[in-house]
C-alpha cells in the first residue's frame, strides 16, 4: 500500500525507464536478509561498475553499508560474469559485451534505526544508500524498484510513485531519489489526513501508547505553521515514518517524508510528548533547511566519501532553535514550557567544557570523525553544532528582532534562503548565508560570525536577552566542585567523565575507573552529591577507585561550587519596550 493518491506511471514512461530494475524480497524475515536483485537492460559496456554508498544524506558519519553485503553474484542469461572487487564499496563486473546483467546479493539487516535497515517477522525497513548499488553512469537514470513481501498481508510504504498494474512496484526518478525514499514494508498502521489541501499519512511501527487522533492534530498544526512560514508546501505528498521501540529516539529527513524512531510508552508523559513534538518540528522543518536549503558542499552528494562543510551549524542548529519555537507557535504548549526547554538546552551548552575549545565552524566540518564518535574526552574537546549552533540562531534571531522592533526576524532569514537558493536547489556557500542574514539584520555582522561562528568567545546571553525582558540565571549549587560523572553499571559505579583541570583530573581520576570510596566509606553515584555537600572548597578528600583492576586512591582538593543548571527567566519591572520585544518574540 502506498501513500495517499500516488500517482500511476504511464506505459510509455515504463518501458522508457525500464534500464534498471530492482528487485528486493525477503522470504525468511527471520533471517534478517533482505535478497536483492538487480537487473540491467539495455546495458553496452564492457565493465559494469556498482558502488554501495559509505553514508546517508542528513547523517554525517561514514557508515560503511557495503559490510552488510554478503553473496555477491553476476550472471547473463544464468551464465556466470567475472567479478572483482576493487576496494571497500566497489564491485566491478566484466559484462563481454552482454546487454542483460542480473547481480545478486543480500544485505544483513538487523539494526533498527532512521538511517540503516531491518527485517524480522514483525516487518521490513530500508534506506536506499544501506541497501541499493549506485551504477555512478546512470545517475540521472529512473530506476524502478519491485517488492516481494513474505506473506499478503504486508503492505509496503514508501513515497516513491506506483507503477501502474505491477503490484509493489516503484519508480525514483533518479538515484537521488531512490536514496530519499525510504520503505517499510509489513503490517503497520496507516492513517491518512489532509494539511493545506495535501495529502499526508502517518505510518506506525511498533506497539505503544500513542493516542493517534490527538497526534495528528498536533502534527497538522506544526506542518500549518511551518508552511506558512515559508509560503506554501513544496511536495504534494508527505509521508511521517514512525518506529516505535524501547529505548531508541532521532530522526531523519527526506524531500517528502522523515523517519522517526521513539520510545514506544513515551506518549502519556506530557514532557516526552512535547519531546516528541520537538521531534517532529525538527525533521519537518529539514525538508526546507537542508533537504532544499543546503550548503554548496551538499549541492551534490557524493556516496563515496565525506563531503565536508562548515555551515552544519546552520543546518542542525538553526533547525534545532525552530523545533523548540514552532510547537510553541502551533499552540501544542505554552511560553513556560518554551522557556523551560530553552533553559535546559542552555545549560547543556554551559555545561559543556569543549564550548571553549573547538569552534563551530570546525564543528561542522569535523562532524564526519567527532561528533558521532564520541569518547571519553569529547565533552572537553568538543561542541556539538546541533547546540551552539542552535544558540548562536539564538542570538541571531534576538538580534535581528531588536533592530527591527520584530519587524524583521531570522524567519525573514528562512524565507529569503528559501527563495533564493531553496526553491532551485542551488547550494549556498558560507559567505553566501552570512551575506542573507546580514541583508536581514541590516547591518555587517562579521564581528559577530568571526566572535561566534570562527571564534570561541563566550556567548553573551544576558546581552541578548535583556531586551526582550528575560535574563540567564545560574541556580545556586551547594556542593564543591569535583569534576566527575558516575554512573551505575551492572553493580559498579563508573567513571564515564573526568573534566579538563578539575579537581579530579588534577589529582590522576580517569574516565573508566570504578569509584568505590570517599575518605573511607563506600559511594555510588546517586550518593555521590550528597556525599560532597558535607565538604567545603579547598579541603581534601581521599578518593579510592579501582583504575583498571588495581586499586587506588588519591587526594583530591575541592574548588568553588560551579552551577550546573541554567534558567531563562524574566526581569522584574519590565519596561514598555521590553513588553513590546517579549510579545514580538514569544507572544504568538
Amino acid at each position: 500500500m502506498t501513500l495517499g493518491t500516488a500517482p500511476h506511471l504511464p506505459n510509455s514512461a515504463k518501458q522508457a525507464t525500464a534500464t534498471i530494475n530492482y528487485q528486493v524480497a525477503m522470504p525468511h524475515p527471520e533471517n534478517h536478509l533482505f535478497e536483492v536483485t538487480l537487473h540491467l537492460v539495455d546495458y553496452s559496456s564492457s565493465a559494469l561498475d556498482l558502488k554501495m554508498p559509505v553514508w546517508t544524506p542528513g547523517s554525517y558519519l561514514v557508515r560503511e553499508y557495503a559490510k552488510h553485503l554478503q553473496d555477491f553474484s553476476a550472471t547473463s542469461h544464468n551464465k556466470a560474469l567475472n567479478w572483482q572487487k576493487i576496494g571497500k564499496n566497489h564491485w566491478q563486473v566484466e559484462t563481454n559485451g552482454a546487454s542483460e546483467v542480473t547481480i545478486k546479493y543480500r544485505i544483513f539487516a538487523n539494526e533498527l534505526t532512521v538511517r540503516t535497515n531491518h527485517l524480522d517477522p514483525t516487518h521490513g525497513y530500508f534506506n536506499g544508500a544501506a541497501i541499493f548499488f549506485r551504477i555512478p553512469e546512470f545517475d540521472k537514470q529512473p530506476i524502478r524498484v519491485a517488492v516481494e513481501t513474505p506473506n499478503p498481508q504486508w503492505q509496503v510504504t514508501t513515497t516513491l510513485p506506483v507503477v501502474e498494474e505491477q503490484k509493489n512496484t516503484f519508480i525514483a526518478a533518479d538515484f537521488d531519489t531512490l536514496v530519499d525514499s525510504p520503505f517499510e514494508i509489513g503490517t503497520h498502521q496507516l492513517h491518512d489526513f489532509e494539511v493545506n489541501g495535501k495529502p499526508h499519512q502517518l505510518a506506525i511501527y511498533g506497539k505503544g501508547n500513542v493516542k493517534v487522533e490527538p497526534l495528528i492534530e498536533d502534527i497538522k498544526k506544526i506542518v500549518e505553521v511551518e508552511a506558512d512560514m515559508f509560503e506554501g508546501l513544496p511536495y504534494e505528498r508527505y509521508l511521517f515514518l514512525l518506529h516505535l521501540s524501547a529505548q531508541s529516539f532521532g530522526g531523519l529527513e527526506h524531500k517528502d517524508s522523515c523517519s522517526l524512531i521513539y520510545r514506544r510508552f513515551g506518549f502519556s508523559d506530557r514532557e516526552k510528548y512535547e519531546r516528541f513534538m520537538q521531534l517532529v518540528a525538527h525533521e519537518f522543518f529539514h525538508l526546507w533547511n537542508v533537504k532544499r536549503i543546503r550548503p554548496k558542499e551538499l549541492e551534490v552528494f557524493d556516496y563515496d566519501q565525506e563531503n565536508y562543510t562548515p555551515s552544519l551549524w546552520f543546518c542542525e542548529g538553526t533547525t534545532s532553535y525552530y523545533d523548540l519555537l514552532i510547537p510553541l507557535r502551533a499552540g501544542i504548549y505554552d511560553v513556560d514550557s518554551y522557556l523551560n526547554n530553552l533553559s535546559k538546552e542552555i545549560t547543556r551548552y554551559l555545561t559543556t567544557p569543549g564550548r571553549k575549545v573547538q569552534p563551530v565552524a570546525e564543528s561542522s566540518f569535523d562532524a564526519w570523525i567527532k561528533l558521532y564518535r564520541q569518547d571519553a574526552n569529547s565533552p572537553n574537546s568538543q561542541i556539538s553544532y546541533y547546540l551552539k549552533g542552535e544558540m548562536i540562531t539564538l542570538l541571531l534571531d534576538l538580534l535581528i528582532r531588536s533592530r527591527h522592533q520584530n519587524q524583521r526576524s531570522l524567519d525573514d532569514v528562512m524565507l529569503k534562503l528559501w527563495q533564493k537558493f531553496g526553491k532551485d536547489e542551488i547550494g549556498y556557500t558560507a559567505e553566501e548565508l552570512k551575506q542573507v542574514i546580514e541583508s536581514v539584520a541590516g547591518s555587517d555582522l562579521t564581528e559577530f560570525f568571526e566572535r561566534y561562528v570562527s571564534g570561541r568567545e563566550e556567548l553573551p546571553f544576558n546581552e541578548y536577552l535583556e531586551p526582550f525582558g528575560l535574563k540567564l540565571v545560574a541556580d545556586k549549587v551547594d556542593e564543591p566542585f569535583l569534576g566527575i560523572k558516575v554512573v551505575s553499571n551492572n553493580g559498579k559505579e563508573s567513571v564515564k567523565f573526568v573534566e579538563y583541570d578539575s579537581p579530579a583530573q588534577v589529582a590522576g581520576i580517569d574516565a573508566g575507573d570504578e569509584l568505590l570510596a570517599i575518605d573511607g566509606i563506600k559511594v555510588t553515584a546517586n550518593k555521590l552529591s550528597a556525599r560532597l555537600k558535607d565538604y567545603q572548597p579547598q579541603e581534601n578528600i581521599e578518593i579510592t577507585v579501582f583504575h583498571q583492576d588495581e586499586l587506588r586512591t588519591y587526594s583530591v582538593t575541592l574548588a568553588e561550587p560551579r552551577a550546573n543548571k541554567y534558567r531563562v527567566a524574566p526581569v522584574e519591572n519590565l519596561s514598555n519596550p521590553q513588553k513590546d520585544n517579549f510579545n514580538g518574540f514569544l507572544g504568538v
